[in-house]
């Protein structure tokens, strides 16, 4: 009888073990997701039917904006309106993590305009160098930089305007 005990808490350890692991263990890079994206007004991402947050950035809450050049006018916070400039079409993700909430942090891209061989185009960077988003702490050197940088030029969040949000 106590085999059958110990064979059945072990059958139930190993499978709170598998959740627990799926759960915190990086999504492979087989998992990326391509297609269209609708912008949310928080800043996060709508792609086939998944919420995806941009990786290595935070982007605060802000003043909302509306674009009158299209129809209909949209109203957002000034990143979400930046991200649906930048998107014109497809993104394409590479998945980095997921949350608890069964959202994914991702690393997205747009195809660059201007020329046909230039690299994708990362919308994280494309917010920092904006100074539309904050670097995360731990965002890739390049994303703490581009900060810097919008931060000593005064773009975006770090126009006299700004207010500390850390």
């Amino acid at each position: 009888m106590s085999s059958i005990k110990a064979s059945t808490i072990r059958r139930c350890l190993l499978a709170v073990v598998c959740v627990l692991v799926a759960a915190v263990v990086p999504v492979p890079a087989s998992a990326d997701i391509e297609s269209y994206a609708l912008v949310r007004d928080d800043g996060s991402l709508e792609v086939r039917g998944r919420t995806i947050h941009l990786f290595g950035i935070h982007i605060p809450r802000g003043d909302r904006a509306c674009r009158s050049s299209i129809r209909p006018v949209r109203c957002a916070p000034e990143a979400a309106l930046a991200l649906d400039f930048r998107i014109q079409s497809f993104v394409r993700c590479e998945v980095v993590s997921r949350n608890r909430d069964r959202s994914l942090n991702a690393r997205c891209f747009v195809k660059a305009t201007g020329s046909v061989t230039a690299p994708d185009e990362d919308l994280s960077a494309y917010l920092l160098q904006r100074g539309l988003a904050l670097a995360l702490p731990n965002a890739p050197f390049e994303y703490q930089a581009l900060e810097r940088i919008a931060r000593a030029q005064g773009r975006g969040l770090w126009s006299e305007s700004f207010r500390q949000v850390r």
